[in-house]
């Protein structure tokens, strides 16, 4: 089932349960495909590809991660519970997050791979790395284990 597809099905579902923040959760990931898709047609792009859609899901996802971090320093922890909640339900479309073992395990390989011995060669790593895991790892957390592994 395309995104897109099973984006309106919860729509439908979230409507019928009276779910209201999923509803809007869900609306608000529907608006944002359907402004990209507008922004891709001139190229002669009449869908996004899974890997557009991933990225803007990463997107709304880390939207949702930096407005929680500014809630929390603010003291406003109601707001930060409910990006929290809208976070999850985006996080239902992302593919399955690897755990931070899986990331340094990928990493070493890559570093090993590309013949990367210090800091210098982060960028060898860096580029592979986000490419293969874009959407499936955090990309501060990405750069933390590269960083520390390359000793810089």
């Amino acid at each position: 089932m395309s995104l897109k597809t099973r984006i309106s099905e919860d729509i439908k579902a979230a409507m019928k349960a009276q779910d209201k923040l999923r509803l809007e959760t869900v609306r608000s990931i529907k608006k944002v495909i359907l402004e990209k898709e507008t922004l891709v047609r001139p190229s002669g792009q009449e869908e996004l590809t899974e890997a557009q859609e991933l990225e803007v899901l990463s997107q709304l996802a880390k939207q949702r991660k930096d407005a929680i971090e500014q809630y929390h320093k603010a003291g406003r922890e109601d707001l930060a519970a409910k990006e929290a909640e809208e976070l999850a339900i985006i996080e239902e479309y992302l593919p399955q997050q690897l755990t931070e073992a899986e990331i340094a395990a990928f990493i070493d390989d890559l570093i090993t791979q590309t013949g990367a011995t210090s800091a210098k060669d982060m960028g060898k790593v860096m580029g592979p790395a986000m490419q293969q895991l874009k959407g499936r790892a955090d990309g501060a957390k990405v750069q933390a284990l590269v960083k520390t592994r390359l000793g810089g």
